[in-house]
């Protein structure tokens, strides 16, 4: 055994996660030396052994316990391939822990058991509770799934969930509820006929129950037929099913019925049962792969038919992914001991809800559509859609923490929503913590200088929609409001739009007042009228002249021809004498800042040191305290050049100007990024112990080619560019940005139109 000297706290430290009611994503622990070794082994792992055998609670601070879920199943009821056994349904537990990690962050072990016998299965999950923080049990044959689930849920202290019948009850009670809003039904009034009385089946029904559906109104048929008074020896889950009514049939039964719900088999729907039902009828065939009256064959049958099934590639899929992963991920988070029936309704109503909100760009860009709204054919999200795990997990875990099956209390839910979205590789707090200071101050007027994109109108209606700011729209009035009426983009259509050729007197004042700004750089008052029907000109004008706040352009323009009208217009801010660039990289390690990366194509010394200033006032805007290197292909002269010594002349007259900056160079990037590396081989560097943040490349080619290849070989997220050192807010797009990055951009202008004394950008 290794003889290491370990300290107890170092130890703890090292196996610790964070305190308890606060979530990390489980890191990779280093072990790239005898030391690391020892802390993750012997002696050290020890001391965190002895924590919790103290207080076995201490298990969730010191291990992966609180974001581990055990998906097991003995493959009784796999797919619809029936009882094939433990080892034939190991790929579906794989795919399940696939989704579980994708979705939201957890991770798995799955447990094939080969155990028929319930209550030797029982015995075998309740001995693995130790190991688990949540259990999901998965293709379990009914009844004795009921049985196995509620015995477990009664006997263990750890969420359990039985997917194949909650999940798919959540996700089709949240689609039922927006059908019959989408119908104008109630549903305590309607008929519902459900075909199966398996797992799945009865757990749907119990919750459309819960929801108000009437028992009175509900018939349940099985392979034998209607479950009413007539049938003998039902097992007791059935039971609580049966009619008094008089109906023995499927199809007697379907008769002027609301709502059908199939999770049986495929094809037991006939077109001339379908037509028996009532006005506006709601199908949720749910059969697997095939289901129990084909989509096609039902549209053409009936017009007012609202439908879902099983299926991807048909609407209104109702698919256990919008559910699983979010409701265990809120049930983690706040180590609750159950899946209660209040986490399991807050879910209902968070997935309904979401569907009703706009829907975003890269929902659309995943599924290739240009636009999909609340409606018969868009009951539920999409499972790609990014926002279900910042929607249902905290409405689960709220539900939790309410019901008081809640072991700890989320206090800052907007932190919550930032770590959730780090769970997932999303890193939304920089954006967010900008839209939040954009709200608290009165709303901007924004200018959008392209407006007959629809991009651009859909970020102006997310603009005004959360509050950040008033749109301006600026186009031909037809083609702007034809695409709000076409995309339904209610929010915005009553917003002012703006054509310069309609405003001829607004022209001719703002050809005058360009005149006198450029009348020694050879402008005339003709060139000045046909500059300002031009929009990004007369846009500009606006924000120069406080019309408006900020001006948002350059989606479909070269970047030079947006960024000359903001120079001759509005200025550089006052002792600025350069503008430059700079883009966000977020990656797996963070955020980085890059300048100059749009701006100054080859830029001196003198010229860099004042993009170092830039760079370093805009860093500290967004909330970081900037840690800079300057970037050549040398480490402190250890190659001679142009390069090199052009940005050590500037590093070190960055250094007299601002004593206090941390910030040191020339460096190669990956020296200057790997601490360890630096601190080792250049000890007596300004940078020693810091993590750099922030790169200021030589020249204008370099930063450029940087950020391009991170952002498509390394999968960086980019926010930017963003133009620093303008005597106003002025933001120019890079071409063909989506309509979240034209959102982020405009909530950082906002915020920077905010900003006194111009120590913003």
């Amino acid at each position: 055994m290794s003889t290491t000297k370990i300290r107890p706290k170092e130890a703890l430290e090292y196996h610790s996660n964070k305190p308890a009611g606060k979530i990390e994503v489980n890191a990779t622990k280093s072990v790239s030396s005898q030391h690391d070794l020892a802390l993750a082994y012997s002696p050290g792992v020890a001391e965190p052994c002895k924590k919790i055998a103290d207080d076995p609670e201490d298990v969730y601070k010191y291990t992966a316990k609180g974001n581990l879920v055990g998906v097991i199943s003995n493959g009784t009821a796999v797919l619809g391939l029936g009882n094939i056994g433990p080892e034939a349904s190991k790929p579906v537990m794989e795919g399940k822990g696939v989704l579980f990690k994708k979705f939201a962050g957890i991770d798995v072990f799955d447990i094939e058991i080969n155990e028929e016998d319930p209550d030797k299965f029982i015995e075998i999950v309740r001995s693995l509770e130790p190991t688990f923080g949540g259990i999901n049990l998965e293709d379990i044959k009914a009844p004795e799934s009921f049985k196995i689930e509620q015995t477990l849920r009664e006997q263990m202290n750890i969420p359990i969930m039985h997917d194949d019948q909650h999940g798919t009850a959540i996700i089709s009670s949240a689609a039922l509820l927006n059908a019959l809003e989408v119908v104008d039904k109630k549903i305590g009034d309607i008929k519902i006929v459900v075909s199966g009385a398996g797992a799945a089946a009865i757990a749907c029904t119990d919750l459309y129950v819960a929801l108000g559906a009437k028992k009175e109104n509900i018939l349940m048929a099985d392979s034998k037929g209607i479950l009413n008074e007539s049938r003998k020896g039902l097992d007791e889950i059935k039971s609580k099913y049966v009619t008094k009514q008089k109906v023995d049939t499927l199809e007697d039964a379907l008769k002027g019925a609301d709502m059908f719900l199939g999770l049986s088999i495929a094809d037991v729907v006939s077109p001339k049962m379908l037509k028996s039902m009532a006005e506006n009828p709601i199908v949720f065939a749910l059969a697997n792969p095939n289901p129990e009256i084909a989509y096609d064959l039902a549209v053409k049958t009936r017009k007012d038919v609202v439908m879902a099934t099983g299926r991807s590639d048909h609407p209104n899929q109702v698919n256990n992914v919008l559910g699983f992963p979010y409701i265990f991920r809120g049930a983690l988070d706040v180590r609750s001991t159950a899946i209660n029936e209040e986490m399991k309704l807050a879910a209902v109503k968070a997935i309904a809800e979401l569907a009703k909100e706009q829907v975003p760009d890269i929902v659309l860009k995943a599924y290739g559509k240009s636009n999909i709204k609340f409606g018969s054919e868009y009951l539920i999200p999409k499972p790609m859609d990014p926002r279900l795990i910042t929607t249902i997990s905290p409405a689960v875990a709220k539900a939790a923490m309410d019901s008081g099956v809640a072991r700890i209390q989320i206090k800052d839910w907007k932190q919550y929503e930032d770590e959730l979205l780090e769970r997932v590789g999303i890193d939304q707090r920089l954006i967010s913590r900008f839209v939040y200071r954009a709200r608290q101050n009165p709303m901007k007027k924004v200018v959008f200088a392209e407006a007959d994109h629809i991009n651009i109108l859909k970020a102006a209606q997310m603009t005004l929609d959360t509050g950040i700011g008033t749109p301006i729209l600026m186009g031909k009035q037809k083609i702007i409001k034809q695409l709000i009426e076409e995309h339904e983009l209610e929010a915005i259509k009553d917003c002012d739009i703006i054509d310069p050729n309609e405003h001829l007197d607004k022209v001719e004042e703002y050809a005058k007042e360009y005149t006198l700004i450029r009348q020694r750089k050879g402008m005339t008052m003709h060139l000045a009228r046909k500059a300002m029907t031009s929009r990004t000109y007369f846009g500009m004008m606006m924000v120069e002249k406080g019309e408006a706040d900020v001006l948002i352009s350059g989606l479909s323009n070269d970047y030079p021809k947006t960024v000359l009208p903001a120079l001759q217009i509005v200025g550089m801010e006052e002792g600025v004498n350069r503008v430059a660039g700079m883009y966000i990289m977020n990656t797996p390690k963070g955020n980085f800042f890059f300048a100059d990366t749009t701006v100054n194509m080859n830029p001196t010394e003198e010229e860099l040191v004042e993009i170092i200033g830039l760079t370093h006032r805009a860093v500290s805007f967004f909330d970081y305290e900037p840690k800079i290197a300057g970037l050549s292909f040398s480490n402190f002269g250890s190659a001679k050049g142009e390069v090199p010594s052009k940005m050590a002349k500037a590093i070190k007259m960055a250094k007299e100007r601002w004593p206090d900056m941390i910030i040191d160079g020339e460096l190669q990037a990956n020296v200057a990024l790997n601490k360890n590396l630096r601190d080792e081989m250049y000890p007596f560097s300004s940078l020693r112990g810091h993590n750099v943040n922030t790169l200021i490349f030589p020249d204008l080619q370099s930063g450029n080619i940087a950020y391009k290849t991170l952002m498509e070989v390394g999968g960086a997220e980019v926010i930017g560019p963003i133009l620093m050192g303008m005597k106003k807010s002025v933001q120019v797009l890079q071409l063909g940005s989506s309509v979240k990055e034209i959102y982020n951009m405009v909530a950082i202008a906002v915020v920077d139109a905010g900003v006194g004394n111009r120590e913003g950008l």
